[in-house]
């Protein structure tokens, strides 16, 4: 089921010389448009805070479904978050929308590409605010949700985590910043993961080279440029970005909108492709 404005999906295949996604072929017979209506005309690239409603009604329909159990998971391409603020809508990105409408749970975000699976501590903070969003129960809480996912919709019945340090070499012993001594390591001692192994705090630096990699099923990273670079670099077009900690399945393409491709015909579709096949496979295993 593709939500979104049905005219302005026809008028784009047509553009591109497409066929029409709804037509009675048997390559799209099993598709379907939920049709959401633009407010203002789309021109491919172009930004329009008129339309900011209507990208968040569809993610608001598509919210809506799963929590009724009319649909089984939400698959999500990318918004510019920059379009809807300047429209006067706080919107700070899809996970914390969606963990609002199921009721304010804490999300974690991970990201996955083949076998490596890297999560989250802190997500869109800057920098300067990393330290002061790590608490002993967050970083802890963050341990237990990725252990009970890769047990759970991965399957994976003994799963080893590996933890980054926030500091160069995981802090030196404390000389080099005292967050992996007292808010990490605790946080690790903390976590209840039965039938886990996890361990840590490692330093960043090392820690996804090949021989570390092969390890662990997932890392646990402290910052979102601490651990995404090395996926994006290894899995970029093929990556899916999961929410764990909501009550229903959501996954999403590893990049933003590209608007220069917009229209063009030339967006590869992988990662969208892949975050599709995997919200399928957990569905199967959850």
């Amino acid at each position: 089921m593709v939500i979104g404005d049905s005219a302005m999906l026809d008028a784009r295949a047509a553009a591109l010389g497409r066929r029409d996604p709804r037509s009675t072929s048997p390559a799209y017979a099993a598709l379907e448009v939920l049709h959401v209506p633009v407010t203002a005309p789309v021109a491919p690239g172009r930004l329009d805070p008129r339309n900011a409603g209507y990208v968040l009604a569809t993610l608001e329909r598509a919210a809506e479904g799963c929590l009724d159990g009319e649909f089984d998971a939400v698959v999500t391409g990318p918004v510019q978050k920059s379009v809807i603020n300047d429209a006067g809508r706080p919107f700070t990105g899809h996970t914390e929308f969606f963990a609002e409408r199921a009721g304010g749970v804490t999300p974690v975000m991970m990201l996955v590409a083949g076998d490596l699976r890297v999560a989250l501590a802190s997500t869109h903070v800057p920098l300067a605010e990393v330290p002061r969003a790590l608490t002993v129960d967050s970083v802890r809480y963050v341990i237990e949700t990725v252990a009970r996912a890769l047990q759970g919709w991965f399957g994976i019945r003994s799963p080893a985590i590996a933890v980054c340090g926030l500091n160069p070499h995981a802090g030196e012993g404390g000389h080099l910043g005292r967050e992996d001594l007292e808010i990490i390591a605790p946080a690790m001692a903390a976590a209840r993961c039965p039938g886990c192994e996890v361990r840590g705090p490692l330093p960043a630096d090392t820690a996804f080279t090949p021989a570390q990699r092969c390890r662990y099923d997932a890392f646990v990273s402290m910052y979102h440029d601490q651990g995404l670079p090395v996926l994006k670099a290894l899995g970029f077009g093929h990556a899916v970005n999961v929410t764990l900690g909501l009550p229903f399945i959501r996954t999403s393409v590893d990049h933003g909108t590209a608007l220069d491709l917009a229209g063009t015909g030339r967006a590869d579709p992988g990662s969208l492709v892949a975050a599709i096949e995997l919200a399928i496979r957990l569905h199967g295993t959850a």
